[in-house]
């Protein structure tokens, strides 16, 4: 499914130079393809707004080439944003009143940076019910990630996500489908691995207690992906099918950084199954150095970038392509309707239906 560059975005500009697919709004209008509108609520903080747009995009673009994709990027007023990020928001983003005069066929809800206990206290706890309840309603089907997924869960299900007592689950975890049947797992290894950067949890039993259906779950990880009842309205993950093959190493470079600034007394462990030997041996000096008190150590992060693997991407392309292939096959040609005449919102992709 091709991105169409309608407007200025930068984003479009960095996929074309990493030779990715990006149509020209010229070259889109003389193709017979239907249009999916997509939006994409990005609650990042501004150090990982961009590099979070991209992510998902390259995911959405890579998915196949059924329909012509058309992305909505858009944020809440409430987080707090410094002077250069206000000014690319302002200039490439639009805003949720424009995105629900104009309708989406789906959506995608980031995760987002807290500061406080409970999540009811954070400042977008309101504006996000407001996106997700109109969502809801309005759209075919919404995909959160990790922190949304968390919120979603307490203020429409009641299951409050609760601290992690081993701490920080970080790193690149093994994973099993566990309901090969649904339409979202079909065609998608059954076997695979996921990324995972969160201190919080919400648990199976949670997932159960709420009625979602999970489809994919780990033995260290825990509840990976679930459906809400219907199976398909909501998507939930708790990791990050999005995260580039450098995206846990930036987060590891940051946690050195604020521990060689003072901001954390640990040195930080390196996220669990991600890096190889020659990896873990380069970081291993690099640490020395620090601790050694060395003031200004080069930290080694092209060197690493060489010995990484991406172990999650295809399994995360194929069931994007799912999702993707799913709405496209029950969405309304109005933006502003969620589902073709005569599909049931209950049961939108006929899972009950054929099991009767």
């Amino acid at each position: 499914m091709p991105l169409v560059a309608y407007k200025d975005l930068p984003t479009f500009q960095r996929l074309r130079q990493e030779g990715r697919t990006v149509l020209p709004p010229e070259r889109a209008s003389h193709q017979d393809i239907r249009e999916l509108h997509i939006g994409l609520l990005n609650m990042m903080p501004d150090n990982a707004l961009q590099a979070t747009e991209r992510q998902f995009f390259r995911l959405v673009g890579e998915s196949n080439q059924i329909a012509q994709f058309y992305m909505h990027p858009f944020t809440l007023p409430e987080l707090s944003r410094g002077a250069e990020a206000k000014t690319y928001i302002s200039k490439h983003y639009e805003t949720f009143d424009q995105i629900r005069e104009q309708g989406l066929d789906a959506l995608i809800v980031s995760g987002a940076n807290v500061s406080r206990p409970d999540l009811d206290q954070e400042p977008f706890w309101e504006p996000l019910q407001n996106v997700m309840n109109w969502a809801w309603e309005n759209v075919t089907s919404t995909i959160c990630s990790c922190l949304a997924t968390h919120a979603v869960m307490q203020f429409r299900y009641g299951q409050k996500r609760t601290p992690r007592k081993e701490g920080k689950l970080w790193g690149v975890y093994e994973h099993r489908v566990v309901d090969r049947a649904h339409p979202l797992a079909q065609h998608t290894n059954t076997l695979f691995f996921a990324p995972h950067s969160r201190f919080n949890d919400i648990s199976e039993a949670q997932f159960n207690a709420a009625g979602m259906k999970i489809l994919v779950k780990s033995e260290k990880a825990g509840v990976h992906m679930a459906v809400s009842p219907d199976g398909f309205r909501l998507v939930c993950f708790q990791g990050h099918p999005e995260y580039d093959t450098i995206s846990l190493l930036k987060e590891y470079k940051r946690e050195v950084t604020r521990f060689m600034n003072g901001e954390r007394g640990d040195y930080p462990p390196v996220p669990e199954n991600f890096f190889n030997e020659s990896a873990l041996e380069i970081l291993k000096n690099c640490e020395k150095q620090i601790r050694g008190g060395s003031k200004t150590p080069d930290f080694p992060e092209e060197k690493i970038i060489e010995t990484l693997d991406n172990t999650w991407r295809d399994s995360a392309r194929s069931t994007i392509a799912n999702w993707a292939g799913h709405v496209y096959q029950t969405t309304h040609m109005d933006r502003k309707k969620p589902f073709m005449d005569g599909i049931d919102p209950d049961d939108p992709l006929g899972i009950r239906k054929n099991k009767v």
